[in-house]
């Protein structure tokens, strides 16, 4: 025997067995249990709050116990929570947090050892894409079991049922172990550098798997129908139900077991109304994770590259244009530390002093120029200035506006006639009055009972003809077609 860490620390999992309310704690505990069993494995409060009611001793339960008592088992480890924002739609309902309750593997364990069942063999988590790829090939040759004898049916769906029990665990597992504290506090050193690249490969190949097979395995369960599973169901329970055990279980709890596995196969491939299948949850989760890789390994690259000491390489840089014997070598040298693909061109507005393509810049005559600070403080004073009165320009102006008013207005008079403008009936419009006129008919559409109101406070309605009539409306600018309507002034009081 070894003295461990973990053989002298206590166990709060085991304290809902023998506590105040244990009975409402186990029946809790029993619940998810029996959904784990069926690979059922995430349950809501609502879901574990009905189950208990339907029970006659707890007629009396209230949904502000059932919180209390999951909160309990939460705080001693039995269950774990995944709080759910997919369907969120307003602040109030993520404040709630609404959350989805499962089982610890501890708990899962001891339930099992209370139920006197063989003991769990928990493998290492994974994702392995080959899993996928058989439920796939299974769920395909599941016709073929309903003329297939009860041995091979229940050898098929044995099958079936370990490789998708072991996908579902071995994904709860890794993704568990992927968002745990100890991992996240990994990938803040500088040895997750260098396995990074291997498990962001890791993680692509599961989500191609994922994206491969849950399409396809998806509409297959939909071709399936319900009277086949049935038939194949029934050969699996009568086979099941003929192997000798030390505990005989009834055929309706082998039935109900294997049905209830069925459904959560198709739960988890397969979308329902108002809830995302489990399929769709793993890909989000797994590029979740592989976007946290990928910032976490680029700010540690940030870091690594800001925190780098530059000052030796200039030096060094500098010593190497120190030893250059002349200009040229010094421009060769440039060259190639700083490249010449990209090379900053300044230029000059004064006329060269020569005209030769073979000359080179650094030949030419100089030209200075004066550069201005652009700091707050190295800026020039400007000389202060009276105000200048441009009163009678604003006046001249406002005169200006008022007489196109005018214009304006009586041109717009002249194409009412009878109180209305008729567009079928308008003369050759300017483009000013073309824009005035469709300004009031787009106000006039925005209203509800087409009503509307000109600048200068006319009211007035929008009247359309006839459904399907058109007509052509003449402008200085050309010609537009547009249904067949008119303004309608109403009369002033």
């Amino acid at each position: 025997m070894q003295i461990t860490e973990k053989l002298l620390k206590p166990l709060p999992e085991v304290q809902y067995l023998n506590t105040e309310n244990t009975d409402r704690y186990r029946c809790i505990m029993r619940i998810f249990y029996e959904n784990t069993e069926k690979l059922h494995n995430w349950m809501y409060q609502e879901e574990v709050y009905d189950a208990l009611r339907a029970f006659p001793e707890f007629r009396d339960y209230r949904l502000e116990q059932c919180q209390q008592d999951l909160t309990s088992l939460v705080n001693w480890h039995n269950l774990e929570t995944l709080q759910d924002t997919r369907h969120v739609s307003s602040l109030e309902e993520f404040q709630s947090r609404r959350y989805r309750y499962q089982m610890s593997p501890y708990s899962v364990e001891i339930e099992r050892l209370v139920l006197r069942l063989e003991h769990l063999e928990i493998e290492g988590g994974s994702l392995e894409p080959t899993l996928l790829e058989r439920i796939r090939r299974a769920i395909e040759c599941f016709p073929e079991m309903v003329d297939a004898e009860p041995a091979e049916a229940y050898d098929f769906w044995d099958d079936l049922e370990r490789n998708f029990t072991r996908l579902n665990q071995n994904y709860h597992d890794y993704i568990r172990d992927l968002s745990s504290v100890r991992a996240e506090e990994m990938m803040h050193t500088q040895e997750f550098l260098l396995f990074k690249d291997k498990l962001v490969e890791y993680l692509r190949n599961f989500v191609t798997s994922l994206q491969r097979n849950v399409g396809v395995i998806e509409e297959l369960l939909q071709v399936l129908s319900p009277s086949l599973c049935e038939a194949v169901l029934e050969k699996v329970n009568a086979y099941e139900a003929a192997i000798p055990r030390m505990e005989q279980v009834a055929p309706e709890t082998i039935a109900e077991n294997n049905r209830g596995k069925l459904e959560s196969i198709r739960r988890w491939f397969q979308t329902s109304e108002g809830e995302d299948n489990e399929a769709g949850k793993l890909f989000d989760a797994t590029n979740d994770i592989i976007r946290r890789i990928t910032r976490f390994a680029m700010e540690m690259s940030e870091k690594s590259a800001m925190g780098s000491n530059r000052r030796e390489e200039y030096r060094k840089v500098a010593e190497l244009f120190l030893a250059c014997e002349d200009l040229a070598e010094a421009h060769q040298l440039s060259a190639c530390i700083f490249g010449v693909e990209t090379p900053r061109h300044l230029r000059s507005e004064v006329e060269a002093n020569s005209q030769s393509m073979n000359m080179s810049a650094y030949a030419l005559e100089p030209e200075r120029k004066q550069l201005k600070s652009r700091s707050r403080k190295g800026t020039e004073r400007s000389n202060r200035s009276a105000i200048t009165d441009h009163s009678e320009e604003k006046k001249a102006m406002r005169q200006q506006i008022l007489e196109a008013q005018r214009a304006r207005n009586a041109a717009l008079q002249e194409l009412e006639q009878d109180g209305c403008i008729d567009f079928s009936a308008l003369p050759c419009l300017t483009r000013e009055l073309r824009e005035v006129l469709l300004r009031w008919v787009s106000d006039a559409l925005e209203d509800p009972g087409r009503a509307a109101r000109t600048e200068d406070g006319r009211r007035f309605t929008l009247e359309s003809a006839g459904r399907g009539e058109r007509c052509v409306v003449h402008c200085e600018d050309g010609d537009f077609e547009m249904p067949k309507m008119r303004i309608v002034f109403e009369e002033e009081n």
